[in-house]
């Protein structure tokens, strides 16, 4: 039975127990009216609903009774019917706020209370929450925007009326595909997207960019969560072999016949990664990179913007930024430092708010049933809380290290390309490679992208061997400077975390931490 079901059942029962106050908790009101029509007719009892635009009227035969459009006309119109006739039943889908004890939550709570003396039924549709007074005279029941399954016969049952009209390529596979973009919109919201493609007299399989576009749009005004945009330029990054099959492997679990064949196994979709490792290396690069690999939006999550000056804030921040996340789902959810955020884990220095978000997001990330893929990254991992380094909390933990020599001819090849339209080719290849020993990826892209800025500025510079050798002598990589550092954080790699590159954490031994180098102005 799915969630709309269960809570259709819900009304029905608690219908015919003539339970005297039913709060719905939904912000789509059409698709819950016809969920309440369906009730009415099942038990052929009438429900007169309230509207601002059409005041009382019979959800059944859609005869207005009372022309008063004001809630508090309404209530009024209903406490007479109520002193006067049994059983009836009040929808309101206009309330004013009843979550506190104020002169309108009483008013309610004397319809209530007469509802309950004539076997009455006062119906409020809300996505706020309920005085608790109010509250305690019946219950609460949630609809849920329309999930995957319900989001395909939605967007199916739309399409096939066009069939013959215009060329439609999606066949159900792409249907299938569609549903799991736009899951967590209302069905007005996704009909408006579907409608807007029907519009150009077509639809086509590259229409599925255009949802993916559409479904950000809806959520481009999001507190708690920044959208990244994310270029088809980040695709490729150099190096990180290890991680690249990994991910490649993970996404053919993206697909609606996968979904399907997990979801039968009861196992929930991939949670996603640690990145922990030397800072520089192509962490956050990662994650910009999956994103346009997977072709899924990316919303970085900043827990600095999350934490709150008052009591209960920070978490409750948090708990909003998480749920906006399945909201906008399937998605790739960025992390960046989240030792930063989550460092005073175990701390009484901020009253327990750092330990409560810990056990709050890996709560969250455990139980979370929607496509979120999270990419967290690290530079300080003696920072991070030991309960988010358990085995099971992230679906794996990488390590990113130096490039290799391999890796930076890769790096360097792409920068290069990218830069300086040249390909990067022997024989100064070689020595490129070699004096950049130690680099990071960052050091290896602000080396390149100098020498483009050089050549730009001055006519006369020549991206000669020589030239380029004196620019990347120039520059002394962290490697260097803080050498104590990178094996430290190697040291801890070597024991807890897969190498994303797929060779051993410090398998090739630096030649040049012992050689000090002094830098000057190149012009």
């Amino acid at each position: 039975m799915t969630d709309v079901a269960k809570s259709k059942e819900l009304l029905k029962r608690y219908s015919i127990a003539r339970i005297p106050f039913i709060a719905i908790n939904t912000i789509e009101r059409a698709r819950t009216l016809e969920i309440l029509k369906s009730v009415s007719e099942e038990l052929n009892l009438p429900f007169y609903v309230h509207t601002l635009s059409k005041g009382i009227y019979d959800l059944g035969s859609d005869k207005v009774l009372n022309d008063d459009k004001s809630v508090y006309g309404a209530i009024d119109f209903m406490s007479e019917q109520m002193k006067r006739r049994q059983y009836l039943t009040l929808v309101l889908t206009e309330v004013p706020d009843l979550s506190s004890d104020n002169s309108d939550s009483k008013q309610i709570l004397d319809l209530v209370t007469l509802a309950n003396e004539s076997g009455g039924v006062v119906i409020v549709m809300t996505n706020n929450s309920i005085w608790n007074q109010l509250q305690r005279l019946g219950m609460v029941i949630k609809i849920d925007l329309p999930n995957e399954d319900k989001m395909y016969s939605i967007i199916k049952e739309y399409i096939d009326d066009y069939r013959t009209e215009i060329p439609i390529e999606w066949d159900n596979t792409d249907i299938r595909e569609a549903a799991s973009i736009l899951a967590g919109v209302t069905r007005i919201e996704a009909e408006n997207v579907i409608a807007a493609l029907i519009a150009n007299k077509s639809i086509k399989k590259s229409d599925l960019d255009e949802i993916r576009f559409a479904k950000d749009r809806l959520f481009s005004d999001i507190s708690g969560l920044e959208k990244i945009e994310v270029d088809d330029n980040v695709k490729d990054v150099g190096g990180l072999a290890g991680l690249r099959s990994w991910l490649d492997e993970k996404k053919e679990l993206l697909t609606p016949e996968k979904r399907d064949e997990l979801k039968a196994k009861g196992l929930q979709p991939p949670r996603g990664i640690l990145l922990v490792g030397v800072p520089g290396c192509g962490k956050s690069l990662s994650a910009k990179s999956i994103s346009a690999n997977w072709r899924l939006p990316l919303y970085r999550l900043d827990f600095a913007t999350v934490q709150g000056s008052y009591v209960g804030q920070s978490e409750q921040q948090l708990k909003d930024a998480l749920t906006t996340a399945e909201n906008v789902s399937p998605c790739i959810l960025w992390i960046d430092e989240i030792e930063k955020g989550l460092s005073g884990a175990g701390s009484s220095n901020d009253g327990g708010v750092s330990t409560r978000m810990v056990g709050q997001f890996l709560f969250w990330l455990q139980e979370c049933k929607k496509q979120v893929f999270v990419v967290a990254t690290a530079n300080d991992v003696s920072l991070l809380p030991s309960e988010l380094l358990r085995r099971g909390r992230f679906d794996e933990l990488f390590f990113v290290d130096l490039p290799t020599a391999d890796e930076r001819r890769d790096i360097l090849s792409l920068y290069m390309r990218k830069y300086l339209k040249m390909d990067f080719v022997s024989p100064f290849a070689d020595k490129i490679v070699q004096i950049s020993d130690g680099f990071t990826g960052a050091d290896l892209e602000s080396t390149v992208r100098d020498l483009a800025y050089r050549s730009i500025a001055n006519s006369n510079f020549e991206l000669n061997e020589e030239n380029m050798i004196t620019q990347f002598n120039n520059v002394v990589p962290l490697s260097q400077t803080s050498p104590e550092k990178i094996e430290a954080i190697r040291e801890w790699g070597k024991e807890r975390a897969v190498p994303a590159s797929g060779k051993p954490i410090g398998g090739e031994e630096l030649t040049q931490k012992n050689s000090p180098k002094t830098r000057k102005v190149l012009v």
